[in-house]
């Protein structure tokens, strides 16, 4: 006879496989091989409260291994997450469904995280232990743990083998996040076999080589076992903690358990049914889950809720001891206030001389790190270099959690996932940094900020062939495209303080959109007519004298500039042009059809654009008459001042393409 905590593993395992059947589509391998797993430790060692999703101090959950969705669905609906009823899973992986085919942030109540690419999840876990470990230095007092929860992550052999993973645990090692558990779904098994054709390190001593403490469970079904290293992880706060499980993928399925064929498709007909002969399950109705059951789940349910009911009573107290860091607690998780604190003439600062954008944004930063006390961010090791440090403020450590500046190591891949991980936990801006030609190393995260509605904000420096004597390895030409063409982004590329502000501004009050900001090395002007106009992605610069003018510059970042003094010297030969700064096409496409067309009348088809990346995109505005100035390849290794005449970018050749249409 099988014990009530038996049939409560065995529900997730029914449910999971008779959606995945219904759909004839999805993984039932990893939700039969962790049923057990998953069930034990959201029973009995996750602090969570299914009625109250968003309850602060709830331990966070990341189902790394995204493909298993089924897993968490079952798990939402068995728990009573969001009401997401039984009809919901029948409807996994159809259009509109609550039930989508990965696990996406926002989407369905419960989900932590979107995870899809493998290992992306187990690096946002870092990120939000990261950011519980300082939230709980900044407001915990004695005999006030407000902020004191766990992060889980739970992954495969798929999750191991990505670089990012590594990254991450390599850095939540240095950082000894106490409060980081990851459980590894150990079956050996991936799409095209057993993992030995292609990975066949010691994973345990590779985790403890990273500075985690390893455990490890013989037996994925043994709910006792797991549960022991569950808080045997808890209790070591000093290291992260590292649970192998070894399961069976596809477990309860006989002809397909421990099998390739049981990763990545529907069961069949057949082998659900003999799945629930195995499983002694009373019935072989689809989705059919015995009352005894859900009664054991609303009984836990009511159980996991008096820990939040404690918390708040605790919160209460906290709350009128400490008046004015329930002040400060209010602020740190209202985002929306931020635009309020910013719109200052101390924010707005100009500056009188060239400066480059990098050294203007590092200046915006250091403004800001009082204003916005929860600011939290740094660089992949090239602080010095793209002016991302917070000055006098300490860096986050093992040793000093309320350090603010962040090393995240030579890691950009793990960082910008991490950075989201800050965010997905709440109370924190975060922001990260690197160098633009290094934002390939960063886009599969920046994507997912982008799907999951993330104001993450990337400090990109060093932004074109301006970087000079370092080279084509060094110098970004697709990249601003490639954002560009990334939806729900905003990348912005400045030409002087003023649009430098600005930027950050759009940045720091955006509530739902990643923003990236490309910044030079190189020294620029200020620019007469350079104004708030700016937060509209493009705006008339410096306008003609005529009415409708004879042809439109078009330019961003160091070559707004370049237009400019093309102006003037088509001024002199009896050509009146207007220019156009567009430091974000992203946002300016989001302005109305009236504003865009006063920018650019389209009576006026003389357009040249002008910029030091890869052209492509300008064509939208140049249109069939237009010109484009731009990189047709790669940069070279030589000063900047060699490199921007050599390719083409100098105003006498802004002025013969002007004359050229005109």
């Amino acid at each position: 006879m099988k014990t009530i905590e038996e049939k409560s593993v065995n529900a997730i395992r029914v449910l999971s496989a008779d959606a995945i059947q219904k759909a004839k589509s999805g993984h039932p391998g990893l939700p039969l091989g962790a049923a057990a797993a998953a069930y034990e430790l959201w029973a009995h060692h996750m602090k969570h409260n299914p009625k109250d999703p968003k309850w602060p101090n709830r331990d966070r959950f990341i189902l790394s291994g995204g493909h298993g969705s089924m897993l968490l669905y079952s798990l939402f609906h068995l728990f009573g997450y969001g009401d997401l009823s039984v009809d919901d899973l029948k409807e996994f992986r159809q259009f509109g469904s609550l039930t989508p085919g990965h696990p996406e942030y926002g989407h369905t109540v419960g989900v932590e995280a979107t995870t899809g690419p493998l290992g992306a999840g187990m690096a946002t876990a870092v990120g939000m232990a990261m950011a519980e470990a300082h939230l709980a230095a900044e407001f915990n007092r004695e005999g006030f743990p407000v902020v004191d929860h766990y992060t889980f992550a739970l992954g495969g052999d798929g999750c191991m083998m990505e670089g990012i993973s590594s990254e991450a645990f390599s850095l939540a090692g240095t950082l000894g996040l106490g409060k980081l558990i990851i459980l590894y779904d150990s079956n050996r098994i991936t799409i095209e076999g057993a993992t030995d054709i292609a990975f066949r390190e010691n994973v345990q001593k590779r985790m403890e080589a990273f500075g985690f403490q390893t455990l490890e469970v013989a037996d994925g079904n043994d709910l006792e076992a797991i549960g022991k290293a569950i808080e045997e992880a808890k209790a070591d706060l000093s290291r992260p903690s590292f649970i192998t499980i070894h399961t069976q993928i596809g477990y309860g399925c006989p002809a397909k358990q421990g099998t390739a064929a049981a990763h990545g498709e529907p069961l069949g007909d057949d082998n659900v049914l003999a799945m629930k002969e195995f499983l002694e399950w009373p019935s072989k109705e689809p989705f059919f889950v015995p009352e005894e059951v859900y009664a054991n789940y609303r009984a836990i349910t009511e159980r996991l809720g008096k820990a939040e009911e404690e918390w708040n009573a605790l919160f209460k107290a906290y709350g009128e001891q400490y008046p004015e860091l329930l002040l400060k607690w209010n602020e740190w998780h209202d985002r929306s206030a931020i635009a309020e604190k910013l719109d200052t003439d101390y924010f707005w600062q100009t500056a009188e001389k060239p400066e480059a954008t990098r050294n203007l944004s590092g200046a915006v930063i250091n403004r800001i790190k009082d204003v916005l006390p929860n600011l939290f961010g740094g660089s992949a090791d090239l602080a010095p270099s793209n002016k991302s440090d917070m000055k006098g403020v300490p860096f986050f450590s093992a040793e000093d959690r309320l350090g603010r500046n962040i090393h995240f190591g030579i890691r950009e891949f793990a960082m910008s996932a991490i950075g989201n991980g800050i965010l997905l936990h709440g109370g924190l801006v975060s922001y990260i940094s690197t160098f633009f030609v290094f934002s390939d190393y960063t886009k599969p995260m920046a994507r997912l900020a982008s799907l999951m509605k993330l104001p993450q904000i990337y400090v990109f420096t060093h932004d074109s062939i301006g970087v000079g004597e370092d080279g084509p390895t060094h110098e970004p030409i697709e990249q601003a495209a490639m954002f560009r063409a990334l939806p729900n982004f905003h990348l912005f590329r400045p030409a002087d303080a003023m649009e430098t502000n600005a930027a950050w501004y759009s940045a720091l009050t955006s509530e739902s959109v990643p923003t990236a900001l490309a910044l030079t090395r190189q020294n620029l002007p200020q620019l007469e007519g350079s104004s708030k106009e700016a937060l509209r992605g493009g705006y008339i610069l410096q306008d003609s004298e005529k009415e409708v003018p004879d042809a439109i510059i078009m330019a961003s970042g160091s070559e707004v500039s370049l237009a400019v003094d093309a102006k003037a010297a088509l001024k002199a030969e009896g050509i009146d042009v207007r220019v156009v700064s567009m430091p974000s096409m992203d946002v300016f496409e989001e302005q109305d059809e009236a504003y865009k067309a006063k920018v650019l009348p389209k009576e006026v088809r003389a357009r040249v654009a002008v910029e030091a990346l890869i052209g492509f995109g300008w064509e939208r505005y140049t249109g069939l008459d237009g010109k484009v100035l731009s990189m047709n390849g790669f940069g070279a290794s030589a000063p900047y001042s060699k490199l921007f005449p050599y390719f083409g970018f100098t105003t006498e050749n802004v002025v013969a393409a002007v004359k050229e249409l005109v």
